[in-house]
This record gives C-alpha cells, structure tokens and sequence, in this order.
C-alpha cells in the first residue's frame, strides 16, 4: 500500500481528527477589537521586505516561472491557497494556481530540516484553483473559482492522480474546510450573493458520493437544507433553496474544535459557525473593529495557541491574528507588493514553519508570485 494510503486507512475511520491543531478558543467575546499583538511590533523591513515580530525571520522557498532550487521543478503562477502535510520526518506544502487556463496544485517537499528537497505537479489541466482544504485522511481539495467550478481531490504525495468530486457541487468554489467531528466538509462561495454549504459524504473519507446542503435562515433559526441539483444548472446551486443565508464574497474556510471559521470579502468579516449549538457569530467586522484587517482572504489557525491567522487581499498586504481574546492586531506585512495579495497561509506540522504567498509578487503580474516561509517562537509550542 503506497505511503498516503496507509496514512489516509489510519485515520478514515476515526472521530475526530485535528489535522495536527489542539486550538481551543476559550473566549467568546466577539466582535475582535484593535490592540497590542502578543507578538509586539512589527520591525523594519527584512531583506525580502517582510516586517516581522522580534525573533522571526524569513526566507523565499520558491519563485513563480523560475525552476525551485535543487529540483527540476517550475513554480507556477499566482500561487493561492495551501496547506501543509507530515511526510515522514519532513512535511509536503501544497499551493494551488489561480491562472485561468492550466491551474492546478503544486508540492514542495522538505526534509526534517526543512530544507526543500522535491517540488512537483499534483493537478493539471483545471481553472483559476484559488482556495481549497485539507482532509483528515490527508488529501488537498483544490477549488476552482469559476462559475459551475468543481472540486478536485488530490494526492500531496504525488502517488494517486487527482479525481475531480461532482458530488460536490459545481458553483464558484472558494475554500473547504473538513468536519471529522461532524462527518461533514464546509465550503465556501466567492459571488456576492453567496452561500455557505456542507457536504456529507455517504461514507466519511469517501468524497465519491454525498449529499450536498445549503445554510439557511428563517427569522433567527439557522438550518441546513439539501440542494437539489447539486450541478447548478440551469439554476445555480446557492438559488435553488428558499431562505438560503446569504454571504458577500466567501472566501477562506478553516474548522477545529466545533466551529468552522470563515472569511468573507465584500464586507470584511470573519464568522463563526458554531457546529454544535448551529450557531453563527461575527468574529471581526471591520465597521465595527476600525479596519485593521481589510480584505480578508484566507485562514488558518496556529497550533496551540488558538490564535486565527487571517491574510489580507490587498489591504496593507498584512497577515492579522485574531486572539482567543478577540485582539485583532498585523502579525506580518509584505512592503513593497502592493498590486500582490497574501494566500496560501499553512503552518508546517511542528507549527513552527508559517507558509504563505504573495500570489503577484514585485512585478504585479502571476508569473511573479513569491512563496515565503517564516520561523520563529510561534505561541502555545
């Protein structure tokens, strides 16, 4: 059996699986406010032009158009949404590509000591792949942002072939985040009508076939209610359900410990869908927050601490964190790139290693995307 197969038979059949993440967010308090990062100040721009916290530094691990150093691999264009996989010792990064024609996933593989020893193609052949999710039996979803796009689920070992998952949904995919708690995986929509859906697969760590729902909300009573052409057409999935609750622009998607975080970009927010209670709650509203954090894009959250890492499209080109105290304050900022937007933000499994891109990079253009790494004395380790 070949390597990710064996991780994914160990784990398909479990509860509940963190992805690597104990978070616990012990306050509720939301909306999160402006205040002092637990970090401290950012400092002087890096040689790469990267303001960071006391004791982080960076470096660049690959570049878009130009082969990564020590393979034989060309980094694509516009990396987007990432995240990251154990391999062994080691850990696999996978980034998507955003480009209209031949997207796709790409992988860099590190060594324990995180030095880049393999970089590699896990899908081909697909359109503007923006966000995406990891599973717990460690596959990448990878998104296509187009109208009636498909999910595709693929290998980060490079082993399987990548197969696309119609059960899903075709619509504007964005991000998806996967429930083992629940038995069900979150998705997000980027139009500005959009909706939030869950799907629950027939049988959990099977995506071939499932029932695909849609939040909705009458009065103040949230559900969830299944979508019935999943193929969107002739009538897009997000209107075929009366009382759908409607999104401006979702974007990243992030689970763990009951609730499912989610970003959405026409109105600067951060939600909260809490699985349990069947909850949802504004994290960050920068009408009400005063705006630190602007064009919010993808999410992760780090190991330990419970802090959420959410990255900006445009804006100041910062990654803010979200605290279990609801402080909202930058963690880095990218000088210098301001035609670019941050994506892709995943830790390694130590949760030591913070990956990310600037998706246009200096040059503005998505042959110039930039994928960075940061270390450093992240919290709860």
């Amino acid at each position: 059996m070949q390597r990710r197969n064996v991780m994914r038979a160990a784990v398909a059949g479990a509860g509940s699986v963190a992805l690597g993440f104990t978070m616990t967010r012990p306050s509720f308090a939301y909306p999160a406010l402006p205040g002092t990062s637990p970090y401290g100040a950012l400092q002087a721009a890096d040689a790469r032009g990267l303001q960071l916290p006391a004791g982080f530094t960076s470096r660049i691990v690959a570049r878009s158009s130009q082969t990564v150093p020590g393979t034989s691999y060309t980094w694509h264009s516009a990396p987007d949404g990432g995240a990251c996989f154990a391999d062994g010792n080691g850990w696999i990064y996978v980034s998507n590509s955003e480009v209209s024609s031949g997207g796709g996933v790409g992988a860099l593989r590190f060594d324990a000591s995180g030095n880049v020893v393999d970089a590699y193609r896990t899908l081909s052949g697909t359109r503007t792949n923006c966000a995406g999710g990891a599973t717990p039996w460690h596959t990448w979803l990878s998104c296509e942002e187009v109208d009636r796009g498909y999910v595709y689920e693929t290998d980060p070992f490079g082993d399987d072939a990548a197969v696309r998952r119609d059960a899903m949904g075709r619509f504007k995919h964005e991000a998806a985040a996967a429930d083992a708690d629940h038995g069900v995986v979150y998705l997000t929509e980027d139009v500005s009508d959009g909706a939030f859906y869950r799907f629950r697969p027939a049988t959990w760590g099977n995506l071939a076939t499932g029932t695909l729902q849609v939040l909705t909300q009458t009065g103040s009573a949230l559900a969830w209610a299944t979508v019935p052409d999943p193929d969107g057409s002739p009538t897009a999935t997000r209107n075929q359900v009366a009382n759908t609750k409607r999104f401006n622009g979702g974007e990243g998607c992030y689970y763990t410990d009951g609730i499912c975080f989610f970003t959405t970009k026409g109105d600067n927010k951060v939600w909260a869908y809490d699985a349990d209670a069947n909850t949802l709650a504004t994290v960050y509203d920068d009408n009400v927050s005063g705006a630190p954090l602007t064009g919010v894009d993808n999410i992760t959250g780090a190991s330990g601490s419970g802090d959420l890492f959410v990255a900006e499209d445009g804006g100041n080109m910062e990654i803010c964190i979200i605290t279990p105290d609801d402080v909202v304050a930058p963690f880095l900022r990218i000088t210098g790139q301001s035609g670019s937007e941050i994506t892709g933000p995943a830790f390694n499994p130590a949760g030591n290693r913070l990956y990310f891109s600037s998706q246009r990079g200096t040059s503005g253009s998505s042959s110039g995307g930039i994928t960075y790494e940061v270390t450093g004395p992240f919290r709860g380790l």
